[in-house]
């Protein structure tokens, strides 16, 4: 972590003002399995709050209380609808247990691959798209070097960080995040970061 930051705070000033008000890089990595994927679907467009709530539901309408490809498949659709689950989130995570069960989806061998390779796998399944897999890739597989050019407060803090007008599109972003490289991971973190707090601007 102490060459990311030594080189981001280098080759970009302005991050490195970020760097210094955030503080030290605390990322919270997760397991890079069935039961993280489904937690980014729980998640997707709701507020945290929310979001562990109904995460919490299903997981303990599942057997033992554990997310598998299994248990979701065993559950019916309307018990996962009652746990707060949207149609459209209850067929994502159905597609999801059923392609990991048929071997589609391996998540032992996500790690041997290229980021490429996980983004194209992952985004196999109904309702993962290359958002999710970006984030899969930072919190789980541990990737240094990625940029979630799409994500809205990555955008709204280069935006805020370097004055720009409007919100950079993604081939923007890509331009200037070509500084950071390779450690993209680190400085979407504290882009991320900047966002809160005092931190913001």
């Amino acid at each position: 972590m102490r060459n990311a930051i030594r080189h981001l705070k280098s080759s970009d000033p302005v991050l490195g003002g970020i760097i210094d008000r955030v503080g030290p890089c605390r990322i919270e990595f997760l397991e890079p399995c069935f039961d993280t994927l489904v937690r980014s679907i729980v998640f997707q467009q709701l507020s945290g709050k929310v979001a562990r709530v109904i995460y919490a539901r299903l997981a303990e309408a599942a057997a033992n209380g554990r997310l598998t490809p299994e248990a979701i498949l065993r559950l019916r659709p309307e018990k996962m609808r009652r746990a707060g689950l949207s149609a459209q989130k209850t067929a994502y995570i159905r597609d999801l247990a059923a392609k990991t069960r048929r071997g589609v989806v391996i998540f032992e061998a996500l790690g041997e691959m290229d980021d490429d390779e996980v983004i194209r796998t992952l985004t196999a399944v109904k309702g993962i798209g290359v958002w999710t897999a970006h984030m899969f890739l930072i919190f789980a597989l541990r990737r240094p070097d990625v940029l979630p050019v799409g994500d809205l407060g990555i955008r709204a803090a280069i935006r805020r960080a370097y004055g720009l007008e409007e919100l950079p599109k993604p081939a923007e972003v890509t331009a200037v995040g070509e500084r950071w490289r390779p450690y993209c991971s680190t400085a979407s973190w504290y882009l991320w970061r900047s966002l809160e707090g005092e931190a913001g601007l």
